[in-house]
């Protein structure tokens, strides 16, 4: 290992403390990062410093966030993300599936947007994408996580969330409808002149197994003025449906279907 002299050692340190990330120090003193890194390391260790890693999030730091993306981001993750938690782990995850690759690259832009120093990281599943964001600080922009499912407890809104949701509702809608909603086409015949025909309409399901989930859904598409009606399957009323025709029309000019 090369050895450095002390003086050198001690202008490093010198400039790390007056703010100059590690790879400026390096390229200006001639030093490896790697030893750079290291210097710093023990200095902190010899003084009692704890490391924090630099956070920008937005409840922690009072800085501005995109309310646009967080609106859309809320709706995947209440539609099918979920956050990990512990000591030396904490990520957001959001899942994807591989034949819509659009929504991939809008989860990587919304986790971004809202949280830019994070890292950002698709990770190939079967059959998925799961799109993952690196920070303990999810759970602070998200204070919906917890223990269990989600359908297994309550899920409530803070105030500063629905807020964002009353001013920026489609992308709320939105979120919902790309994790855990689709746009089909139905069918159905009827007798014309004695001729039966065929009708195609398109429409939208949303199915969640949570109450509260469903009833923040609903209760948006309400302010909207969109109308839905329950489509309870096998007993299981986990599914809304948008079928009238001006309804379909409002949700195709401002959620349309996945890509």
């Amino acid at each position: 290992m090369e050895q450095h002299k002390p003086s050198v050692r001690a202008e490093a340190l010198e400039l790390l403390r007056l703010g100059l990330p590690n790879r400026a120090v390096a390229e200006r003193l001639n030093v490896p990062r790697g030893t750079i890194g290291w210097w710093l390391s023990e200095d902190r260790r010899k003084h009692g410093i704890k490391y924090e890693q630099p956070t920008d999030c937005p409840l922690c730091t009072g800085r501005q966030f995109d309310h646009v993306a967080y609106s859309y981001l809320l709706g995947l993750y209440l539609g099918d993300g979920h956050i990990i938690s512990k000591p030396k782990q904490h990520h957001l995850s959001i899942f994807c599936a591989d034949s819509w690759p659009g929504l991939i690259a809008a989860t990587e832009d919304a986790m971004r947007n809202v949280m830019s120093t994070p890292r950002v990281k698709p990770r190939q599943r079967k059959g998925c994408t799961e799109v993952k964001s690196y920070t303990k600080h999810w759970p602070c922009m998200f204070p919906q996580h917890g223990p269990g499912k989600k359908h297994e407890r309550t899920i409530a809104l803070e105030p500063w969330q629905q807020e964002i949701v009353d001013a920026h509702p489609w992308e709320f809608i939105r979120g919902l409808i790309h994790s855990d909603g689709c746009r089909i086409t139905n069918w159905t015949t009827r007798m014309v002149g004695g001729e039966r025909k065929r009708y195609e309409y398109p429409r939208y399901f949303f199915t969640n197994k949570s109450d509260d989930i469903r009833q923040l859904y609903t209760d948006t598409l309400d302010t909207l003025g969109v109308i839905w009606t329950h489509c309870t399957r096998h007993g299981n009323p986990y599914n809304i449906s948008v079928a009238r025709k001006a309804s379909v029309a409002l949700m195709d000019t401002h959620v349309g279907p996945k890509y």
